[in-house]
Parts: C-alpha cells; structure tokens; sequence
C-alpha cells in the first residue's frame, strides 16, 4: 500500500491490450500500478513486501511458477492474486480468473471480487496504535494490569508486568474513542517477544460490542476511494 493509502497493483503482461483494459479499471478503483514484462523482474518487485493485488496475464509455466513463489517469498500478508486467462483448467493459488478475450465488463467484475477481497485481507491485518491502560482477569481469576497497544479485526497486542504464557485467556473492558460505551474483549494470547509484549486473537465479544468495535475499525480505514463506484 502507497503512503497514500492506495493498494497496489503488480502488473505482469506483454500484451498492451490487456493492460489498456485492465489498466482503466485499476485507476477508476484508485489503485496504483507497476508493470512487469515478464515473471522474472516481478519477483524483485513482491520482494518489497507492499504489494496488495498481483495481475498475471497467464503464460502457462512462467505464470505458475511466479504464482508459486508469490506463496513461497511473502511471509504474512499474502497479496490477492488475478489471472487473465484463455484456459478453462483451474489454477492452483489463484484468486480469482478473468477469461480471455478480455472486455470492460467482465474486466470490472473480476476486479470488484479482487477489491472486496484486498478490503477484508487489509482490515484482518491492520493495526490501530491505542496505548489504553486497562485491568482485566485471568482464566484463574488473577486481576492484571496492562496496556493494550493496539488493536484490529483479529485481536490485540499487550505490554504488562505480569507473568503470562501462551494460552492464557484474559478477560477486561476497553473504551475506543468515540464509541458510546467500553466494549468488553476476551482474548487469548498466541505469542510473546522480549519485554513482556504479547499478541491476542479474540475469543468472544459479546454482539453488541462486536458491533461497536467493527464501526471503529471501518471508521479508522483510510484506504483511498474508489473514482467510480463499485
């Protein structure tokens, strides 16, 4: 994603019609473009770590083994993968297929697919720095002060003093800002790193309070509009 918030397309295709339909589509979603002629320059590319959507005009072999390294070179956040293709075979680690001959129509569907999906992925992965002291409980009823740091769609990450392990379940209330009340989180933690840091997936979350924490979050999205509507 671009310090303007835009995703970010890697463009893979020799074919300059393919990219003068595509490519249209892509500005009007207020993604930005990089083009690649060939598999081989792409993975330079990936290796950054910010792409968000990887168009691959199909080239049989190439094409496979660039989708295969996209799963092997990205670590965590995986980018949303589009094939142009002819074939009707499917197409092993590929996201969503827009079928040759290209038009603007189906060009638009298939990229709506690929935006809603890069939406979900990058709120399931987006982190809002919080710094909220909070006192919550333990599984065994063991009252713990800490400081929830951050927070997103899956969980949040936690400093405190208090002696914790992976698979412990805590149990506290945390008001975001400008929501009418605290929201009340029971999380579990899955990692720890030096200083007493801790990162938590969420448990259970009352609905109501799931509720308020997804407005939140939608709230805090800065991800770029779209020019033309959806």
């Amino acid at each position: 994603m671009t310090s303007e918030m835009e995703f970010e397309c890697l463009f893979v295709s020799r074919d300059p019609a393919v990219y003068k339909v595509i490519g249209g589509v892509l500005r009007d979603l207020s993604i930005s473009i990089s083009i690649c002629l060939s598999s081989t320059k792409a993975t330079a590319v990936l290796d950054k770590g910010s792409t968000d959507l990887v168009v691959i005009d199909w080239d049989s072999q190439e094409s496979a083994e660039l989708v295969h390294e996209i799963w092997q070179r990205t670590k965590s956040k995986k980018p949303t993968v589009l094939a142009v293709s002819a074939t009707d075979c499917a197409l092993p680690g590929v996201h969503v297929v827009l079928k040759k001959p290209v038009t603007l129509e189906a060009s638009k569907a298939s990229l709506k697919t690929a935006y809603h999906r890069m939406l979900v992925d990058h709120r399931r992965h987006a982190r809002y720095a919080l710094m909220a002291p909070v006192i919550g409980t333990d599984q065994d009823g063991r009252t713990v002060s800490m400081t929830i740091l951050d927070i997103g769609d899956g969980g949040v990450g936690i400093i405190t003093r208090e002696p914790l392990t992976v698979g412990d379940v805590l149990s506290f209330r945390l008001r975001l800002a400008d929501t009418p009340r605290s929201i009340l989180l029971h999380v579990r933690i899955l990692w720890t790193r030096e200083g007493r840091r801790y990162g938590c997936e969420f448990l259970r979350i009352p609905p109501v309070d799931l509720i308020i924490l997804h407005d939140w979050l939608k709230a805090k999205q800065r991800v770029k509009k779209p020019l033309a509507e959806l």
